[in-house]
């Protein structure tokens, strides 16, 4: 019972923080757009490789977590306020995790997009068709980009529509550099040209100077991240440990010591969120989804 008790007080935080985590633009002049937070969520799971995860269970282990984590602080301190804060945590958790997989991915891919362009241009100056030259990416592409290809392979072999097996390859990828590659081949296909080449070779030139830039500022700035971490868990710790001695348990559930506990969490966030906003390049939005 203690378990639900603990959990039930951060369970319906759960929601507020995925709307932290993924945040939801559905608010236009016309009026509230339901799906967005979804479609939202939907695309950072295919970031990090989690596409076939569906979105109600990513949400179902949010909430799982959430009351794991309440139910445990409650056991462990009794304090309300710690409890809340844990069942809070444990519903980000996915989250976080999520987050950083794509984040990593995406970094990982960044350097990979040059080659797969190199690629493009060789098959598409030895004579292959544009669909043939993206389907050959499948074998000769860089290796974790492979299966991703291979499907749209089959995906084009199956109903012989470019532009279709391009959408979906688009989402299978979910990476705003390879929605710009694939946007020109399917421009270059309706429009047709014979600039495609060194169309290329300008976006493969360009993006390899914004690899080398972005590895060099997020090098220079890893310390700004570090000491954002160090500072936001540093306080929490220390309380923990207070937390498990009685006569501090009875003052953190007093309404100062409660209140002191809220206003710590909103500064800890607020001041993570800042301090990350100072460290981190924005990502690129995907445009052509």
């Amino acid at each position: 019972m203690t378990w639900l008790v603990g959990g039930a007080l951060g369970a319906g935080l759960v929601l507020i923080m995925i709307a932290v985590a993924f945040p939801d633009t559905s608010l236009a002049p016309h009026g509230f757009r339901p799906g967005r937070l979804q479609t939202a969520i939907r695309t950072r799971l295919t970031l990090a490789g989690f596409g076939p995860v569906p979105v109600p269970v990513f949400i179902g282990v949010s909430v799982v977590l959430a009351l794991l984590a309440g139910g445990a602080a409650h056991v462990g301190w009794g304090v309300i306020a710690l409890t809340v804060a844990a069942a809070g945590a444990g519903a980000l958790l996915p989250s976080l995790v999520v987050g950083w997989r794509a984040r990593a991915r995406r970094r990982a891919h960044r350097m990979l997009w040059p080659d797969v362009v190199d690629h493009l241009i060789a098959s598409i100056r030895s004579g292959a068709s544009l669909p043939d030259a993206v389907a050959a990416l499948a074998t000769a592409g860089p290796e974790p980009l492979r299966p991703a290809f291979a499907e749209y392979a089959r995906d084009y072999r199956a109903t012989a529509s470019f532009s279709g097996s391009v959408e979906r390859l688009k989402g299978a990828l979910g990476d705003p550099v390879a929605d710009r590659i694939l946007e020109t081949l399917r421009m270059a296909r309706d429009v047709g040209g014979t600039e495609l080449p060194s169309v290329l070779r300008s976006l493969a030139a360009s993006l390899r100077d914004e690899t080398a830039l972005r590895a060099e500022v997020d090098a220079r700035q890893s310390w700004v991240r570090n000491a954002a971490k160090l500072g936001v868990a540093a306080p929490w710790l220390i309380l923990v440990l207070l937390a498990t001695r009685p006569e501090a348990a009875i003052a953190y559930n007093s309404a100062v010591g409660t209140t002191v506990i809220i206003v710590g969490a909103a500064v800890s966030v607020v001041a993570y969120r800042i301090m990350l906003s100072l460290g981190r390049l924005p990502e690129e939005r995907r445009w052509f989804k």
